[in-house]
């Protein structure tokens, strides 16, 4: 896994910016590598990413403004996770598979009362999945907290521990949001606050599973 990103970035620094809200995070330097993920497989998940999201709707080519609506940036979403390569592209799908009313509640903007200037789906979906590793610390050979600990330990039992943490998350930042009756500029206020509720949770002395976390009760299949 290759991640362009910095703790600066998920921790509060201005990541949303111009006129549409950018991903930094997933931002390529000339200087960096490119990517290093296979072009085929990410096209087949995207497609199932794609029906899963408008089963009704044809999708007219993998490079196309109807990807707009799911909350990219352009016409290309491959340009929004290339920063991480696969596994953010993995997460959105494993939440439609997994909890699709969960997830088509959260693209569709279907529940609270909402801003009229809302986050993105697809790209708030990378974001967090940059703020799950820095959390989590998995770019260290061994964790260096707790959190990070605990987390190694639900891994070890669930080898969809990560996916599933990520759709409590993706659902925990919506309720976030939706509390906070935030907006626009408001985005990265909001995945602070997600990270802080999520690392009480997750050290919680009667949590044992991933299912017991408080913020799991937001999931809805």
């Amino acid at each position: 896994m290759v991640l362009f990103v910095t703790a600066e970035v998920v921790a509060g620094s201005a990541a949303w910016l111009g006129r549409g809200l950018s991903c930094v995070c997933a931002q390529r330097r000339e200087s960096d590598p490119r990517p290093s993920f296979d072009l085929t497989p990410a096209q087949e998940a995207l497609r199932a990413l794609w029906n899963a999201a408008f089963p009704d709707e044809e999708l007219r080519d993998l490079i196309s403004e109807q990807w707009k609506e799911m909350g990219w940036q352009g016409k290309d979403p491959s340009t929004d996770f290339r920063g991480g390569g696969f596994i953010s592209l993995e997460n959105l799908l494993y939440l439609a598979r997994n909890f699709p009313k969960s997830f088509q509640d959260l693209l569709r903007k279907q529940e609270g009362d909402r801003s009229v200037w809302e986050y993105p789906f697809a790209v708030a979906g990378v974001n967090i999945t940059f703020m799950l590793i820095q959390m989590l610390d998995l770019e260290a050979v061994k964790p260096r907290t707790m959190v990070g600990a605990t987390f190694l330990k639900f891994l070890s039992e669930n080898e969809s521990a990560f996916d599933l943490l990520y759709c409590i998350t993706f659902k925990l930042m919506d309720h976030q949001w939706l509390a906070m009756r935030a907006s626009y500029m408001d985005f990265n206020t909001v995945m602070k606050s997600t990270r802080r509720q999520l690392e009480r949770e997750l050290l919680l002395e009667d949590v044992t599973r991933l299912e017991d976390l408080p913020s799991y009760s937001l999931l809805s299949r």
